[in-house]
């Protein structure tokens, strides 16, 4: 493990160095090409792979590699993780696919991304690092597909769109169901005006606590080669190591105000409901807190967004369901719809996907890493459906109504709501 540069050749340098291979052959005359460099026998060319790194690769950081692995465009040349033991099974992982020893281990980010033959970095960190973790990625010239919640609140929503829009660099957050048919499907019904004038959107929080980061008693603190407890707090508040904090997912989303099931499962589903109502750049105004098991918020054109743990449909986990004044459609993780009249079909056949696979978001982003184009779970989306969540979690915990300027992006005449809006970064991280 260390800080060095790979002797590789990335997509980007790969045209400069074969043109100077070029004038080297004609000085020196014809040597043989592997097929491998030209892109045959189901090989890619090198000019044609996107050369990837990983940066806090757990349990679904391993998931979202092996979809990456499946791509014959991908190569995967470093990770970087706080835990040697994790660093360690993902150089596995890479060395036993490609056949080499090649993937490189790191325990700083910040190494990782100071290589320039990586062309993206996917972020699978705790949601405590990813804001920190993509920005400055983004300033580093990464593309990246980073894990959700990909903010910890309002400040880092507004931040990372912005930071994501002046580097220019491609942004795919994980909310994967956006590239899966039949929830696209349902969304489309409600945003084309299939379903007659939307009036309510519905989304299952899975939870609707607002939770604090845990503190619990101190523990010896392993040697930082082994876990570096350091890094691992990273910008959140400091506390001192327990082993029961440094896999508590609750925890990983740092100090202050944390999301429960509002930020963390409810964000898949107040995507989809972003997506269908046509707000991919917008939010709701107003967010009031529980009652009789509904939260429930409104948009500027009066449509509801409605916050549910019960009454749905038995169409599986991350449920959706959107309302018009002519018909209403409900989908779920089974990969099934169900509509309020079946000419809604129009003669289209949606497939109908089980579960939640990442692998067509993956292709999603590579695709538009290599044209430069605006992925589905691209950092506006994922800004105002991230600061729909975190407001309605403002709401949560005041446990009273809130409402949000979007012009201003306050809260309107409301202090204590402004101040749960941003939190103090431990030294000497920024975004």
């Amino acid at each position: 493990m260390n800080s060095r540069r790979a002797d590789r050749v990335s997509r980007r340098g790969f045209l400069r160095t074969s043109a100077k291979a070029s004038l080297a052959a004609t000085a020196f005359g014809s040597l043989p090409i592997p097929s491998s460099a030209l892109g045959l026998d189901g090989h890619i060319a090198p000019s044609e792979r996107i050369t990837l790194g990983g940066i806090g690769i757990g349990h679904r950081g391993t998931y979202d590699l092996g979809c990456f692995l499946e791509q014959k465009d991908v190569q995967f040349l470093a990770v970087c993780d706080v835990k040697a033991e994790r660093r360690d099974a993902v150089k596995k992982i890479a060395d036993d696919k490609y056949g080499n020893q090649d993937c490189e281990r790191y325990r700083d980010f910040r190494d990782l991304l100071a290589r320039d033959d990586i062309d993206a970095v996917l972020i699978a960190t705790g949601p405590n690092w990813h804001a920190t973790a993509a920005m400055n990625s983004a300033r580093a010239g990464k593309d990246m597909y980073c894990e959700k919640p990909c903010t910890k609140n309002i400040a880092q929503s507004l931040a990372l769109v912005e930071t994501m829009r002046r580097t220019g660099v491609v942004f795919q957050v994980g909310t994967q169901r956006r590239n899966l048919p039949h929830f696209a499907f349902a969304c489309e019904l409600a945003r084309t005006g299939k379903l007659g004038k939307l009036h309510t959107v519905y989304a299952h929080p899975m939870g609707m606590t607002a939770l604090m980061s845990g503190w619990l008693p101190a523990e010896k603190e392993p040697d930082k080669e082994v876990v570096d407890w350091n890094m691992y707090l990273g910008p959140a508040a400091w506390r001192p190591f327990n082993e029961k904090l440094l896999d508590g997912f609750n925890f990983e989303k740092g100090g202050g105000l944390v999301g429960g099931g509002v930020l963390e499962w409810g964000s898949h589903c107040v995507d989809l409901c972003q997506w269908a109502v046509g707000a991919d750049g917008t939010a709701p105004i107003e967010y009031n807190p529980p009652e009789n098991g509904q939260m429930v918020a409104r948009y500027a054109n009066g449509v509801k967004l409605v916050f549910r743990e019960t009454g749905w449909l038995p169409l599986g986990s991350c449920p959706v369901r959107f309302e018009g004044e002519t018909g209403w459609v409900e989908a779920g993780d089974s990969g099934k719809i169900v509509l309020s009249s079946p000419e809604l079909m129009a003669g289209r056949t949606v497939a109908e996907i089980d579960g939640y696979p990442a692998t067509f978001h993956v292709r999603d982003f590579l695709d538009c890493v290599k044209t430069r184009g605006k992925p589905k779970g691209n950092a506006e989306a994922a800004c105002f459906a991230h600061i729909t969540c975190h407001a309605s979690n403002i709401a949560l915990a005041l446990n009273r109504k809130v409402n949000y300027d979007l012009d201003k992006h306050e809260f309107i005449d409301d202090a204590q709501a402004n101040r749960l809006r941003s939190e103090a970064l431990r030294e000497p991280w920024r975004i």
